[in-house]
């Protein structure tokens, strides 16, 4: 996330886990404007990403006891169930999304600028290194972030993030031809 979030986040978690409706608005108010861009990153349609945070919203208000500060910010926590409701959308109608429409979770510039059928993206990841194939595979599918990458597969961020530029350069030229 760009921009800080709320440190008061972690405390109204705690109170809606106790069901404080007056907390849960609160907590609403002041994450909104840093949650739907997560959505709408993924999604790229207003409509579908407004429908992804009010999903991620009912669960937030559901699990706020599952939210422990030890293993996380909230703003974390909140921001992972928002991914993973607007992944969860993208997978519910594969056909509709095209390969660049993807999330752009590794924060590559540049998306793969052609369209493709699921058989000829097989076919160009085939062709990449199993840590190129894997890493783009948790980024897009996953929703990881460089950063989360590294941390899970145990490897330094720069070679994270080179496995995932060479693999998404790879994709390219295999497209192209």
């Amino acid at each position: 996330m760009s921009a800080p979030f709320p440190e008061q986040a972690q405390s109204l978690l705690a109170q809606v886990a106790l069901g404080n409706r007056d907390a849960f608005r609160q907590l609403y108010e002041m994450t909104v404007a840093h949650l739907f861009p997560v959505a709408l990153r993924i999604l790229r349609q207003r409509d579908k990403a407004e429908e992804a945070l009010q999903d991620a919203y009912i669960q937030i208000w559901n699990k706020a006891g599952e939210f422990h500060a030890e293993r996380g910010s909230a703003g974390a926590w909140m921001s992972t169930i928002v991914r993973y409701r607007a992944l969860d959308a993208v997978r519910k109608a594969p056909r509709e999304h095209t390969f660049d429409e993807l999330p752009d979770a590794a924060d590559e510039s540049d998306a793969i600028g052609r369209l493709m059928t699921g058989s000829d993206l097989q076919v160009c990841l085939d062709d990449l290194s199993e840590e190129q194939r894997r890493t783009i595979a948790m980024a897009y599918i996953e929703g990881l972030s460089h950063s989360e990458l590294s941390e899970r597969l145990a490897s330094p961020l720069g070679t994270v993030k080179s496995w995932i530029r060479r693999g998404l350069q790879a994709l390219r030229e295999c497209l192209s031809r």
